[in-house]
């Protein structure tokens, strides 16, 4: 009975990940969570336990905006990729990383810039944003560091161009620990690179 079972559940999270993918580029929403639950209200998929994960749905992402979006998309990421260094340049004294959607290409019209600093003196930090007259917000997020949940500390910036950057703080510790890794955080170097690599491929 597994045995028939298994392949259909296969089938089912992999048209969750993608209709998830549809809503997130097609209706704007940005929070995963939501939109698997959308996805499997609209594909009556009554079993949570195999919905998609937040990397499954990116990768369906970023296949539905190659296949569907191919004419825009790239100069809205590419604009985000800016605006994403210019912040990097700007926090340049703290060794800012790129994360998120921005760096992996799923990020689209409504998505926010994710940056990761690396510092045991989040006053410092605060303080260099007060000092350059940058507008933030202070906040918290919680998440998985050094294999155990944490309240990190963060700042949103608000910037003229209305796309949120969030700026979490993690401890120096953990800079080495394995939770920045080349294919989910990209430093200035790198991005800027990429922007540069992204000019050439549209003849810019």
């Amino acid at each position: 009975m597994s045995k028939n079972h298994a392949p259909r559940r296969d089938l089912m999270r992999e048209q969750l990940a993608h209709q998830a993918a549809r809503l997130m580029a097609e209706d704007g929403i940005t929070d995963h969570a939501y939109a698997k639950r959308k996805a499997a209200k609209q594909l009556g998929a009554t079993d949570t336990q195999h919905l998609p994960s937040n990397q499954e749905i990116d990768l369906a992402l970023r296949t539905f905006r190659a296949l569907y979006q191919q004419e825009h998309h790239p100069a809205i990421l590419h604009q985000l990729r800016e605006q994403a260094l210019a912040a990097m340049r700007l926090l340049e004294t703290f060794h800012p990383f790129l994360t998120g959607s921005v760096l992996d290409g799923s990020a689209g019209e409504q998505s926010d810039i994710n940056l990761t600093l690396y510092s045991d003196d989040v006053k410092a930090v605060m303080m260099f944003l007060l000092k350059h007259n940058v507008p933030f917000a202070s906040g918290e997020w919680r998440m998985q560091l050094m294999g155990r949940q944490q309240i990190i500390p963060s700042f949103t910036l608000e910037n003229d161009d209305g796309v949120p950057v969030h700026i979490a703080v993690l401890p120096e510790n953990a800079r080495h620990s394995g939770s920045r890794k080349t294919e989910t955080h990209a430093d200035l170097a790198t991005v800027a690179e990429m922007l540069a690599e992204d000019q050439t491929a549209s003849g810019g």
